[in-house]
């Protein structure tokens, strides 16, 4: 019996093949569009959600069936000691409360981490969770780590319209329509398990520019001396992702930079369109390779 198995959802970005390249198991999240129900990766595609965001379909998100859930554990429970199950930020879900209450029934063979992270930073946590797992640590080690680590990030977002935020309650009608017709792009940021506004600025070109001062101050202030990833993630073309790694890369140079689509359950309160850039701290525990994708 294999020791520890490294569990986590699609709000990371962890696509289903990559998880199987990786040793991790990924819950696929539910999306009710137009009422009917779909798996993110499994009956769901990225381009397919991109596409029924584009009609304007009626997109919902919801938690991971809780069946589904324990059918999971049950059958790693067979193969492994124990489970480390990194769900979504509490902050932003009840999934993570709903999880812990379930592995409560397991005897300490299940830990479920509130890592307060989704999408780019959920991702590292998933894989440093299985480089530790790798090197011997106990899941409850584990636990702690990414709990200790878990503030210990941050994400910025460059939302390119604001009819998501304004489908959403986030703004008013009024707001948006003052915020379109003056070309005013809000930046986004996700910390501590929250989506809050962070600034607004005139074109995008402010906003990526706004953006990688943030993350630039974080480095030099916040996380000073510290180990550091930095990330890019967009909800754009493959083109403008492009240009905006290159923009990464010249702002950020020392740093590897990797870029991933944002996780569909961030894309649908932002819609298509956006970039967004993340720094958080390299898990010493881990070693001093990160996997990469």
């Amino acid at each position: 019996m294999e020791k520890i198995a490294i569990v986590t959802d699609s709000n990371s970005g962890i696509t289903q093949g990559e998880a199987k390249k990786y040793g991790i198991y990924v819950i696929p999240m539910p999306f009710f569009i137009d009422e009917e129900l779909f798996l993110e990766d499994i009956t769901l595609t990225q381009e397919e959600f991109y596409r029924y965001l584009e009609k304007g379909a009626d997109i919902r998100t919801s938690q991971p069936a809780t069946g589904e859930v324990l059918e999971l554990w049950e059958k790693l429970l067979g193969e492994y000691e124990q489970i480390v199950h990194i769900p979504m930020s509490s902050g932003l879900s009840g999934t993570c409360e709903t999880a812990a209450a379930m592995a409560q029934e397991y005897g300490g063979r299940v830990h479920v981490v509130d890592n307060k992270r989704i999408s780019i930073t959920m991702r590292q946590s998933a894989l440093e969770a299985k480089k530790m797992a790798d090197k011997g640590m106990e899941a409850a080690q584990i636990k702690e780590v990414l709990e200790r680590e878990a503030l210990e990030a941050s994400i910025y977002i460059a939302v390119d319209t604001m009819k998501y935020l304004k489908k959403g309650g986030r703004v008013t009608p009024a707001a948006a329509a003052v915020a379109t017709a003056l070309n005013i792009k809000p930046v986004l940021q996700i910390q501590g398990g929250k989506l809050d506004a962070y600034a607004k600025v005139r074109g995008k070109k402010q906003a990526k520019r706004k953006m990688i001062e943030a993350i630039q101050y974080d480095l030099a202030h916040r996380f000073s001396g510290q180990k550091m990833y930095v990330r890019g993630a967009y909800t754009c073309s493959e083109e403008e992702a492009a240009e905006w790694k290159k923009e990464l890369e010249e702002a950020f140079p020392g740093y590897e930079m990797i870029l991933n689509r944002l996780s569909l359950s961030v894309t649908c309160h932002i819609g298509a369109g956006s970039v967004a850039v993340a720094c958080m701290r390299e898990v010493a525990e881990a070693g001093e390779v990160a996997f990469q994708i």
